[in-house]
């Protein structure tokens, strides 16, 4: 995540030249703020994310306290863009799930697209049960899939409120993938099927044998040229720069532009959904 290490690194060119302003050495500052060598040299060259704390310790010990505010919002953007799962999901799935309610709630055009899973603003209960325990697996968070489960369905009100424009688009991979049992993954099909008869929402699929603009690297949402969300494993990376905003949508409109919609998508849904269920596995 490029924009992150520079946001990281520029932060710590800053630090680094209040400490030669102030004709400190990384040497002595570390033994005036009683912290190892490395980690004045981790945080300047950006190898560590300071804490708030750390920036305060750092201006007061410097002579400037001052720089300590333009600093702490700089850690605040650095924050916004690379938010850690373990911390964001500590309180449980559904916290994050309530948070998804405000920010799509608020947003009148939301553009999705994915690359290995149905969008959860799209998900059956069972197949999104699936998605949220694998979530608690992973990371070792409290379980609370059943309330996670249910504010994710609570979030779907938002597809049928008038004034809202929803585009999602996904790749036929999105459905074919075993993520859950096969049963539950024909409930998921199914559905699809009948949201792409939906005259609220867009519901695009990419084929396998679509000819593509754009490789589809990884999963995005785009919500109002506002504002891009990109999971990740680990992390949510919150992009906001204009250059990037408009950089994620003209990938979103050529992805689009080679999916299938309407009666072809539910032609493709379920082909796939035929396959699924005529599978030898299943016999």
């Amino acid at each position: 995540m490029p924009r992150v290490q520079e946001a990281r690194e520029a932060l710590g060119r800053q630090l680094r030249e209040l400490r030669q302003h102030a004709g400190v050495t990384g040497t002595a500052l570390a033994e005036l703020l009683g912290w190892p060598q490395s980690k004045v040299s981790k945080l300047e060259t950006g190898r560590q994310t300071p804490t708030a704390d750390d920036i305060r310790a750092w201006t007061q010990a410097v002579g400037d306290e001052s720089a300590a505010r333009p600093l702490l919002a700089r850690l605040d953007v650095l924050e916004t863009m690379y938010a850690e799962w373990r911390r964001q999901l500590g309180a449980g799935t559904s916290a994050r799930q309530r948070a998804s309610i405000a920010l799509e709630a608020n947003a009148r055009h939301i553009r999705a697209f994915e690359t290995t899973v149905i969008p959860g603003l799209l998900q059956t209960p069972d197949y999104a049960r699936h998605r949220l325990a694998q979530s608690v697996a992973r990371h070792g968070l409290p379980d609370d899939v059943d309330e996670g489960v249910r504010v994710r369905m609570q979030r779907q009100e938002v597809l049928y409120r008038p004034g809202k424009r929803l585009h999602f688009v996904m790749t036929e991979a999105a459905l074919r993938y075993r993520l859950c049992p096969p049963e539950v993954m024909a409930g998921q099909l199914d559905r699809l099927v009948a949201l792409c008869s939906m005259n609220t929402i867009h519901v695009g699929i990419i084929g396998f044998d679509a000819d593509l603009a754009e490789s589809p690297k990884h999963g995005f949402w785009i919500f109002d040229d506002q504002r891009v969300l990109v999971e990740t494993i680990g992390a949510e990376l919150t992009l906001t720069q204009p250059q990037e905003i408009a950089l994620y949508g003209q990938v979103f409109d050529r992805l689009a532009g080679a999916a299938a919609y309407g009666a072809e998508a539910r032609r493709r849904i379920t082909r796939i959904l035929h396959d699924l269920v005529v599978s030898p596995e299943n016999s």
